[in-house]
């Protein structure tokens, strides 16, 4: 067969058969009485087993290796392959989100682009300063995409930058809480916990029905930042979590703070004085919890912190009595 003939029937060009050629790539075994080149149905085949290795992203050294060296394994060179396809899918990837983000601000012109270019460039740079400039600016100078900012404050590890990013997020307007609860469900703890910091910014219903979902949450952390935000908001279903927490010693101090604002209700006050005391633990080895309880007790109004107040400024630790002790008379002086 001819090379034209075999062009047309390969769909490789004239052009490319004879830079196979000239490679060795594939040589046509025989020619005609006029010299022309002539494939025959073994050299057509090998063309074929060309064009499939190409398709799969081998170089033309590489085709020409595979097919005449019988000693040549493909595992290395497609794990290789593999490799440098997922390498440009994320270069792509990556291209198009910031494609799609700049696109979602709605630049008015190429001034607006080259703006947005330099913001979401700063947003991802290793200068924590120039990352809290760019979080600072983005409510300002340029509009940037929600998307972008959610994605920032939710990897954000330095806590001067993250606190200007939940700030520009809680400014940003509509769809920063969706995509904040997408980021309640992230495998990853670190950005469960900076997604109920974030959702603590906002203000709204929406906001406030998140943080409570989040009281359920498996992750105590989760749970943790959830209670206290909702202490501070005064939502009493918050109460056994804040009591754990000063129970169990982590953000006690916080945790008896919000248990305080919250008795300032009457009825909730009774409560929370209930459930404080029915956590008091006995024995010299929970003499730490019964100071942390005590401590709690401080604040909360009524008859049963009083009541309690009372025994425990006879408890056999001599640090627990002195505290309640104190506690009393001050309550006493009021």
């Amino acid at each position: 067969m001819l090379i034209g003939d075999v062009a047309r029937r390969s769909g490789v060009s004239a052009r490319m058969l004879r830079h196979y050629d000239s490679l060795g790539l594939v040589r046509p075994t025989g020619r005609t009485v006029s010299g022309y080149r002539e494939y025959s149905n073994e050299d057509i085949r090998r063309i074929f087993h060309v064009e499939s290795l190409r398709s799969l992203g081998l170089s033309l050294r590489e085709v020409a290796r595979a097919l005449d060296d019988p000693g040549f394994r493909p595992s290395e060179l497609v794990d290789d392959l593999i490799r440098q396809t997922q390498e440009r899918i994320a270069v792509e990837t990556a291209l198009l989100t910031r494609l799609r983000r700049i696109d979602a601000a709605e630049p008015a012109d190429w001034e607006d682009v080259l703006q947005i270019v330099a913001l979401l460039h700063a947003l991802g740079s290793e200068s924590a300063g120039k990352r809290q400039r760019a979080a600072l600016s983005s409510v300002e100078e340029a509009p940037v995409p929600v998307e972008a900012l959610v994605e920032a404050v939710l990897s954000e590890t330095d806590p001067n930058v993250a606190g200007a990013l939940r700030w520009a997020v809680a400014q940003s307007g509509d769809g920063a809480l969706e995509l904040l609860a997408q980021g309640l469900a992230s495998p990853v703890a670190e950005v469960r916990e900076r997604a109920v910091q974030s959702i603590d910014e906002f203000p709204d219903e929406q906001a406030i029905a998140l943080l409570h979902g989040s009281l359920a949450s498996s992750d105590t952390a989760v749970r943790r930042r959830a209670a206290l935000a909702l202490g501070a908001r005064g939502v009493a279903d918050a109460v056994p979590a804040l009591i754990d927490m000063v129970v169990e010693g982590t953000n006690d101090v916080d945790a008896a703070d919000a248990l305080s604002a919250l008795a300032g209700r009457p009825a909730l006050a009774e409560q929370i004085a209930t459930a404080l005391v029915s956590r008091l633990p006995h024995g010299p080895l929970a003499s730490a919890t019964r100071r942390r309880l005590t401590q709690a007790l401080a604040d909360i109004p009524g008859t049963t912190a009083s009541r309690a107040l009372t025994d425990l400024s006879h408890d056999e630790d001599p640090a627990v009595a002195l505290t309640a002790a104190y506690i009393l008379t001050l309550r006493n002086a009021r």
